[in-house]
């Protein structure tokens, strides 16, 4: 029987890649490891994080082909953490922790310049509130405060209408493109880091979807732009978020 939330909760207060805080204490106390997560994994190697993690299929599958380099996987969802922190800890996966917080406060965690690169996995499209969606000028600002100089964002996503968006995003902020697709694993198929596969993303490849993906250099700007155009909005969201739309999605394509 799979371990409840609760079990899986207590279990993680007692793993060492694990942070746990309040929003209150991060107020008034701060993150003791801000600006010095080289004291935590005891090296001066890059620091990559995935925002939005869920199990940490990618946190824990770059930390495996890339051991010189320091992984940190963020996500609200414990329950989902879990699996990830447990198999690093089972692994001996030195390079890899997991912070439990709300995206929103990872100023609160990382020093100006102290990340290398981030990756955003499948987040929700967010298609009605532009201030949640991951790669809105407001998360933007934040991620070029953290990054270091040419520092490097990936997003694979799902979304036609995400997808759209970011490079509405990047192009009215002239933001340099790395690499670019609408279809991904046509346009890579034997790349072994875009290869790695989170839960939510092999539901829809076996549904014959087709996965974007974006590679570009997000610099610190003083002013952001917002795209002023009509981005057309998707007829489904990722599966598993909504399983009304999940149920509308797979009534109208038989399956």
């Amino acid at each position: 029987m799979a371990k409840n939330k609760l079990a899986k909760f207590a279990e993680m207060a007692t793993y060492k890649n694990v942070f746990q805080i309040s929003f209150n204490a991060l107020k008034t106390e701060g993150f003791p490891l801000k600006g010095k997560w080289n004291t935590h994994f005891k090296n001066n190697n890059p620091i990559i994080l995935e925002l939005g993690c869920g199990k940490g299929e990618y946190t824990v599958g770059l930390a495996r082909k890339f051991p010189e380099k320091n992984f940190i996987g963020i996500d609200i969802k414990g329950a989902r953490i879990w699996k990830g922190a447990t198999e690093a800890l089972n692994d001996n996966l030195d390079n890899v922790a997991f912070i439990r917080t709300h995206i929103e406060f990872i100023n609160y965690f990382f020093s100006k310049d102290e990340v290398s690169e981030i990756w955003i996995t499948f987040p929700d499209p967010q298609m009605k509130k532009v201030n949640k969606r991951l790669t809105c000028t407001r998360f933007m600002k934040e991620y070029s405060n953290l990054l270091k100089d040419d520092g490097i964002i990936h997003i694979k996503t799902d979304s036609n209408f995400l997808y759209n968006y970011t490079s509405a995003i990047i192009e009215g902020n002239q933001l340099p493109v790395l690499f670019d697709t609408e279809d991904l694993y046509n346009s890579l198929p034997e790349d072994d880091i875009l290869g790695i596969k989170t839960y939510y993303e092999q539901q829809w490849l076996e549904r014959g979807l087709s996965i974007k993906y974006i590679k570009f250099i997000c610099r610190e700007k003083a002013d952001w732009t917002e795209p002023d155009i009509e981005i057309e909005k998707d007829d489904y969201r990722s599966f598993g978020r909504s399983r009304r739309k999940v149920y509308e999605f797979n009534k109208k394509e038989n399956l």
